[in-house]
């Protein structure tokens, strides 16, 4: 079974979404080899059974996580598998590998990107021009701002333009320091994940204290992309792209919520 395991690690881990579907059609998909998915709770966590047996990460890792609810998303995906294992069916399964194999032994590493992903961060820089796009990203990013300032002491410097503009080191601690209640793992993958995508981790944050929902951080995220869409249209691949990375971001949040704090 971790032999398995281990082919599927290329697919399963890949940022891209996109690139890995490119990886799994290249490859032939392994065969189901078990029946019944289980989960029971050990010392590690609430972990993964397929036919009693535990299932290890590609790292040869417990797949275990802190909640029973992820436990049984992950479950499900074990159990919704056909006559062959497909992990373009299994984000719950990828994201859980990346926390157990890549944050946990990488964790400060981690949170200091997204860190310095906030001192980049997209809600601060604006558009100078048209008058349209100047008011949707002023309605829609400014409130995100207000509430980091407000309850979180972390005041950012708005600019127009794309010139690089450094932020107040205060406003980095700040973000730092709130930023620190999430220190599971698992957590900070799905930080990494919705900021990643969504291009801030101002928004990741939000999303994680519970300002704002999923559908909400997708749409600031992309103020200026819809408005392109709006007035220059979209390819299907453009197309295709974005719903694939819509259902990372989807599938992060969730798991993100049902971590206990």
């Amino acid at each position: 079974m971790r032999d398995i395991l281990s082919d599927l690690s290329d697919a399963m881990s890949d940022p891209d979404p996109v690139r890995r579907a490119q990886i799994q059609m290249k490859r032939p998909l392994p065969k189901r080899f078990y029946k019944a998915v289980s989960t029971d709770e050990v010392e590690e966590g609430h972990r993964i059974l397929l036919d009693g047996r535990p299932v290890r990460t590609p790292g040869k890792k417990l797949l275990a996580v802190p909640a029973k609810p992820i436990a049984d998303r992950l479950v499900a995906e074990w159990d919704g598998q056909g006559e062959e294992i497909d992990p373009a069916k299994m984000p719950v399964t990828r994201l859980v590998n990346t926390a157990v194999d890549g944050v946990s032994e990488n964790f400060d590493a981690v949170f200091d990107e997204i860190v310095r992903f906030a001192g980049t961060d997209m809600l601060c820089y604006r558009a100078d021009s048209p008058a349209g796009l100047v008011e949707r990203q002023r309605e829609g990013w400014d409130p995100v701002i207000r509430w980091v300032a407000d309850t979180r002491g972390a005041r950012f410097i708005l600019v127009e333009g794309v010139m690089h503009q450094e932020q107040p080191a205060p406003a980095i601690e700040a973000f730092s320091k709130a930023l620190a209640a999430f220190r599971d793992p698992l957590a900070l993958a799905c930080l990494h994940t919705v900021t990643t995508l969504t291009g801030s981790a101002l928004l990741a944050l939000a999303l994680a204290e519970g300002v704002i929902d999923a559908d909400r951080a997708w749409t600031l995220a992309h103020v200026d992309e819809d408005w392109q869409i709006e007035h220059w249209g979209t390819d299907e691949e453009a197309f295709h792209r974005r719903a694939l990375r819509r259902a990372e971001m989807d599938v992060a949040a969730a798991v993100l919520a049902e971590i206990p704090r």
